[in-house]
C-alpha cells in the first residue's frame, strides 16, 4: 500500500488515529521500519512507500513499570515490551493484560488503538498498544 504521506513521525500516529498500525519499506532493498523515516537505515536509499502490518505480533521482551512519568501514573503498574510483527520490524508498546503475571514471552497479541489521544501531557497523539489475543 503506497501513500502520498511523509514518512514522519507525525502522520505514523495520524494512521493510529485511523486504526491502522503502519511501518515505512525501502523500495529498494524492502526493508521494514517503524518508527518511519525518509531513508533506508539498510542501504541508505531515499525512496520508502508507507506499508499496513499485521494487526498480530510475538511478544519478544517486557518489563513492569512501577514508577511512572506522571501522564501514566493511572496506569501503574503497566507492561512496556517489544513486539515481533510477522514482516520483521519490532515496535515497542505498551501491554495490556487482564493480568500482568499472565504475560509471557512468546504469548501472541494483538494491536488495538486507544480511542483518543493521552490528555495533558506531551505528546498529544492517539495511542496504538498490544493485547492478549482474544
Amino acid at each position: 500500500m503506497s501513500e502520498l504521506r511523509d514518512p514522519t513521525i507525525e502522520e505514523f500516529y495520524r494512521y493510529c488515529s485511523e486504526r491502522k498500525l503502519m511501518a515505512v519499506r525501502c523500495i529498494r532493498c524492502r526493508q521494514v521500519m517503524v518508527p518511519p523515516r525518509a531513508i533506508c537505515s539498510n542501504c541508505r536509499h531515499s525512496r520508502v512507500e508507507w506499508v499496513e502490518l499485521s494487526q498480530k505480533g510475538k511478544l519478544v521482551t517486557y518489563t513492569i513499570v512501577h514508577v511512572s512519568p506522571p501522564q501514566f501514573k493511572h496506569m501503574t503498574p503497566y507492561a512496556v515490551g517489544i513486539v515481533e510483527m510477522p514482516e520483521g520490524v519490532k515496535i515497542p508498546s505498551i501491554i495490556r493484560a487482564a493480568r500482568l503475571e499472565d504475560l509471557k514471552i512468546g504469548m501472541q497479541l494483538e494491536a488495538d488503538f486507544s480511542p483518543r489521544p493521552q490528555e495533558g501531557g506531551w505528546p498529544n497523539w492517539p495511542r496504538y498498544f498490544f493485547k492478549e489475543t482474544a
